[in-house]
């Protein structure tokens, strides 16, 4: 076991000094599909981590005296570690190798959530958001661009493993979250589990046969090669990157949202008590995203229908919460989940179809910075509303902006396919 530890190691780190062994040491290597499934379980469960306070965040408030504003900070915190790593070392995968990479987010992703699991007040409730942040942000670019090089006569299905990693780990974390603290232990108990999973997707991962780095640098030349590049919008997709991005960026804000303020809304609105129960509905738009990515088929004309439904169903959440109708604000969730799924599949399949291998992982990661912004800006944005002017009113006033600037997005779109045409 020792000697399987140290050459994995010292596998993982030459990769790291972008110095690939020239010998295999104690590696396996695994055929097509066991490799889909190690890149997808692991971009799975490092966003399955960074969501599975949902359910948590009413009684944190009450046990750490949060409020809407702290609640939305420690939320955002993971949201702007997040941007911040994906703006400096999106790229990295492409010079240390995608294995290497996926092994550090892991590691990193693993002591946010030991961290958070320990929290004692709002400053290490954010430290371990943003090491949560930084694993997830060192694997986005880097699983995107893996699973494109695994499947490359495919991009289409590339680019939905991808968006069904991101968009299903979202789903299942709070429904995990909620189920998991009933448990003894409470929330140590939910984010143990979570390291442990970590753990066990790290060791095929660590011990796979690693593929080349795509861009080798010479020995000069390799802290250059990993210093933070300017933001790359590939000219030959401007507008399919813009659309990508926008739509991601309000489809976060909405799910940022679901995700923070709105389990502590429903529990008063709806008088709910089961943390599971608030797990169950904050990550139904996020399953019901992750599943019309599969399951719906189509090309770019379901852009414009997707942000329709956004449109519509946003603003039927807020009325069905302010009315205090349960089956409402259920199908109002069902119909945001699936106008997003649509809207944000087709728009970010676009736009990555577009551009060249090499430009791929810098890519996907830039249009991931605008959408998480999205998470971050108006989601504190709304928590400071809500701490000045109420959280009624500040809810309904927020669902009919994002409710404005879907239908704006939907003329877009629907402007661009006649041009097209």
């Amino acid at each position: 076991m020792a000697t399987l530890i140290l050459g994995v190691n010292l596998s993982v780190i030459s990769e790291l000094r972008m110095q690939p062994m020239n010998h295999r040491v104690l590696s396996w290597n695994p055929g097509l599909t066991a490799r889909l499934v190690i890149t997808v379980a692991v971009s799975f469960l490092l966003l399955v981590g960074a969501n599975l306070a949902t359910p948590l965040y009413p009684a944190l408030q009450a046990e750490l005296r949060l409020g809407a504003m702290g609640t939305t900070v420690a939320f955002a915190s993971y949201v702007c570690s997040l941007m911040l790593f994906l703006s400096t070392v999106g790229h990295w995968s492409d010079h240390i190798g995608r294995r290497a990479a996926l092994v550090v987010a892991v590691v990193v992703s693993i002591a946010g959530t030991l961290v958070f699991a320990s929290a004692s007040n709002l400053l290490e409730l954010c430290l371990g958001r943003g090491l949560q942040g930084t694993g997830v942000a060192l694997a986005t670019g880097a699983s995107a661009a893996a699973l494109r090089e695994l499947l490359p006569s495919r991009p289409e299905w590339a680019s939905r493993f991808t968006l069904l990693a991101s968009s299903g780990g979202v789903a299942f974390g709070p429904v995990l979250g909620g189920a998991l603290a009933d448990l003894p232990g409470g929330r140590h108990t939910v984010f143990v589990v979570q390291a442990f999973l970590l753990l066990l997707v790290l060791i095929p991962l660590s011990t796979l046969q690693a593929r080349p780095a795509i861009a080798l640098v010479e020995r000069g030349q390799r802290s250059k090669a990993l210093a933070p590049r300017p933001l790359g919008i590939p000219s030959s997709a401007r507008e399919q990157f813009w659309l990508a991005a926008l739509v991601g960026f309000l489809s976060f804000a909405i799910f940022g949202f679901v995700l923070s303020l709105a389990p502590g809304y429903f529990a008063s609105a709806f008088g709910l008590e089961s943390l599971l129960a608030i797990g169950l509905i904050a990550g139904l738009p996020l399953g019901i995203s992750a599943l019309s990515q599969l399951v719906v088929r189509g090309g770019k004309e379901l852009l414009p229908i997707g942000l329709g439904l956004l449109a519509t169903s946003t603003v039927g959440l807020a009325v069905a919460a302010e009315h205090r109708q349960l089956a409402w604000a259920i199908a109002a969730l069902v119909l945001l989940g699936l106008g997003q799924g649509i809207a944000f599949r087709t728009a970010f399949a676009s736009a990555v179809d577009a551009v060249s291998d090499h430009q791929h992982a810098q890519t996907v990661s830039t249009i991931y910075l605008v959408t998480y912004l999205g998470s971050a800006v108006p989601v504190i944005a709304l928590g400071w509303a809500v701490g000045v002017f109420g959280q009624q009113q500040s809810i309904l006033v927020f669902s009919l902006f994002c409710s404005v600037v879907a239908a704006a997005l939907t003329i877009w779109a629907w402007t661009g396919l006649r041009r097209a045409r």
